[in-house]
C-alpha cells in the first residue's frame, strides 16, 4: 500500500480491508480559492489502490478539485468506539464510467436501486463524474481498547 504511514495503528492488509468493507460515507476535504477547507460526505468504493465517488459535474467539489486536485479525506464511525482511516492525496475527475460507479455505490451503500433514493439519483446519471481519489500518504487510528471501559 502505497504512503502508509509507519505510525499507522493497523498494517496494510487491514487498511485495505477496512476500505473495501466500510459503508458510511468518505468524508472529503478540498482547498477553496481563499485557502480554506470545504469538506464533503460522499460515497465511496476502494478499488486499484484508489478511492472513487461519484457526484454531479456541476457540483461544487468538482471545481475546488478541478482547480486544486489536492485532497485529504477520513472514513470513520462517529460512535466509540473510535478508530478508522485517513489520508490526503489527489484527486482527477473521469466522466467515463460515471454513471456505472453511481449504480456500484447505490448497490454498495442503498442495497438495491428500487428506493426513491436510488431511482432520484439514477435519473440524474447523465451529469455524474468520478472523483478519483489516489492517496499519496494513509494512516489508521484505533481507540478500541482505549475506550473498552
Amino acid at each position: 500500500m502505497k504512503g502508509l504511514s509507519s505510525r499507522s495503528a493497523w498494517p496494510a492488509e487491514r487498511v485495505a480491508s477496512f476500505l473495501n468493507d466500510y459503508r458510511a460515507p468518505l468524508r472529503l476535504a478540498v482547498p477553496t480559492p481563499a485557502g480554506h477547507p470545504m469538506i464533503c460526505s460522499l460515497w465511496s468504493l476502494y478499488e486499484g489502490g484508489a478511492l472513487r465517488c461519484a457526484t454531479q459535474r456541476d457540483a461544487a467539489v468538482v471545481r475546488r478539485l478541478e482547480q486544486d486536485p489536492r485532497c485529504a479525506f477520513e472514513l470513520a464511525p462517529n460512535e466509540p468506539p473510535y478508530f478508522g482511516v485517513r489520508g490526503r492525496g489527489r484527486a482527477r475527475i473521469e466522466t467515463e464510467g460515471a454513471a456505472r460507479l453511481l449504480e456500484r455505490l447505490i448497490d454498495r451503500h442503498l442495497g438495491d436501486r428500487d428506493g426513491s433514493l436510488a431511482r432520484w439519483l439514477l435519473a440524474r446519471a447523465d451529469r455524474e463524474v468520478a472523483i478519483v481519489i489516489e492517496p499519496d500518504w494513509l494512516t489508521s487510528w484505533d481507540y478500541t481498547e482505549r475506550m473498552a471501559g
